[in-house]
């Protein structure tokens, strides 16, 4: 039987927001958002996500990256958007394609 709450916890997240205000509606969006990649691959250790605000840009100025660790293999996705929300959803959008074509490579090894 899966239980999802076990999966979560077997992934390690941890969580950094750099020249921006604490935001822990923000964080816990993100938290949740990457426990997707347990769908794609069961095997993702750990989880860094930085969100980052840069003042030089007014449109796109929220930045996320997403790193993800699966054994022996690093998964990076960086992105900007509008809104943090945006941006997450595109960089876990993104190492779930990854981890899709990572668990297709090593089915046909």
């Amino acid at each position: 039987m899966h239980t999802p709450h076990l999966a979560e916890s077997a992934m390690k997240v941890q969580f950094t927001l750099r020249h921006a205000a604490n935001n822990a509606a923000v964080e816990a969006y993100a938290r949740a958002a990457v426990v997707e990649f347990n769908k794609y691959f069961d095997g993702v250790t750990d989880c860094h996500i930085v969100l980052d605000h840069q003042k030089n840009d007014r449109v796109l100025n929220k930045l996320a990256e997403i790193t993800a660790h699966v054994h022996n293999h690093t998964f990076v996705s960086k992105e900007a958007a509008e809104t943090y929300e945006k941006a997450i959803d595109a960089c876990v959008a993104n190492i779930c394609k990854q981890l899709q074509k990572h668990k297709e490579k090593i089915r046909h090894l």
